[in-house]
């Protein structure tokens, strides 16, 4: 790695540690604040659904933003979109609003994530590019994942901590001073490299053109297109099982007001991404081809999500948990890598957040479904459905693996981007 790709590389892990701090000071009480605000089960994975369908329907239009007016210009708005929403969720808090009020602040907050999805690492990988670096992704994209496992550790045992000494609203005021803090950072130092965008004066047209590109290089593409199925199942449940956790460690602990246990669950799947990122470019060479890492890891999370569906014994569950977490986040960076490997850089953030999209519309479907097999079976009962879900991902990701994608085997980054990306 040269000089300008350790700048590059610098910046993008100084963007993650903010951002996953901010982010993740109510990771650990969030389906707490939202039961505390008056919401039942059902109701509070139901805000979490218009959350993800949020991200859905504007996946696709940030996206043009991303590829038409930049990289940078996009992660400017998400956090200012996302200071603005945490703030009147905290409104919405203190004045015990009705349900259809979360509901559409949740959309809010998914508008503020989709403006990262995909921008951020879009950036990354046509920065590194044109700066020269030839080593593969897994590396850079699994010391991301660390430092934002660092950053998670942090901010939901802060979270947590500070939910229990004060109340469950402080966390979310924090989130949006050190949303606005990372505005300035960003404003100082990312900018677009190695990209250059390509502005419309038609929105609509352009919304249309860039979804028939994320159509063409993603769904039409059988290696992307089998990834992509895979998604809604994957990501759907573990955007459930990491809420669901909080209560569920709760009633097992036996304490429900005992929130630092909560901001623990969080925290313990933070430093499972850590030893995750760390693995991930040693399991890569384990394997021969990276889809050998996502059959495993599929396979061996939903197992046990099954198991932990059937545990009563709180330091067990905890166990468990992490290692959930382990094998989920050593695959991640691996499917990055895999999936950057598979698609032109002019089209980078769109696919990527068309991508996104998939695994949102999988939340959608998924929490509410869960949320309400919580309300009916328990919350044990839950996780074991979650097992099942996860297991239907894994026909799609051998799909792709039979696919015989050169990038399925590559450890090095693809060429260049063309010429008439460069900046």
């Amino acid at each position: 790695m040269n000089d300008a790709a350790r700048k590059i590389q610098r910046i993008y892990l100084t963007l993650t540690l903010g951002n996953t701090i901010a982010a993740s000071f109510i990771w650990g009480i969030n389906t707490l604040f939202l039961l505390d605000a008056g919401l039942s089960n059902l109701e509070a994975f139901a805000a979490n659904a218009f959350f993800t369908a949020g991200m859905v329907l504007f996946e696709v239009p940030t996206g043009v933003i991303a590829d038409g007016w930049g990289r940078r210009t996009s992660f400017l708005l998400g956090t200012i979109t996302l200071a603005a929403s945490t703030y009147l969720y905290y409104v919405l808090w203190q004045i015990s609003a009705p349900f259809w009020m979360w509901a559409v602040v949740s959309v809010l907050l998914g508008l503020g994530f989709t403006f990262f999805s995909g921008a951020v690492e879009a950036w990354l990988v046509d920065a590194l590019r044109y700066s020269g670096y030839e080593g593969g992704l897994e590396t850079v994209l699994g010391r991301g994942q660390m430092v934002q496992g660092v950053a998670m550790l942090l901010g939901s045992v802060a979270g947590g901590v500070i939910a229990q000494a004060t109340n469950l609203g402080l966390p979310f005021l924090l989130r949006v001073l050190v949303l606005v803090a990372m505005f300035a950072v960003a404003f100082a130092l990312m900018r677009d490299i190695g990209f250059t965008p390509e502005r419309s004066t038609h929105p609509l047209r352009a919304t249309r053109t860039v979804l028939s590109a994320s159509i063409e290089n993603g769904l039409k593409n059988p290696p992307v297109r089998y990834v992509m199925l895979a998604a809604p199942f994957s990501a759907g449940v573990g955007i459930y099982v990491f809420y669901a956790l909080q209560p569920y460690l709760l009633d097992l602990f036996g304490d429900p007001r005992a929130y630092s246990i909560a901001g623990l669950a969080a925290a313990i799947v933070a430093g499972s991404q850590i030893v995750g990122g760390w693995l991930a470019p040693h399991a890569r060479r384990l394997f021969h081809k990276r889809t050998s890492v996502l059959v495993l890891g599929a396979l061996v999370g939903g197992v046990i999500l099954l198991i932990l569906g059937f545990t009563r014994i709180f330091w067990v569950a905890l166990v468990l948990l992490a290692l959930w977490a382990v094998v989920g986040s050593a695959a991640t960076p691996v499917r990055q890598a895999y999936v950057n490997d598979l698609i032109p850089s002019k089209q980078r953030a769109t696919v990527l957040s068309f991508d996104s999209l998939m695994g949102s519309s999988g939340g959608v479907v998924v929490q509410p479904l869960l949320g309400r097999g919580a309300d009916i079976y328990g919350y044990p009962a839950s996780l074991a459905m979650a097992g099942i879900i996860e297991l239907i991902s894994l026909p799609f990701l051998v799909a792709t693996r039979r696919q015989g994608a050169a990038a399925d085997r590559s450890s090095t980054e693809a060429p260049a981007p063309e010429e008439g990306s460069r900046a």
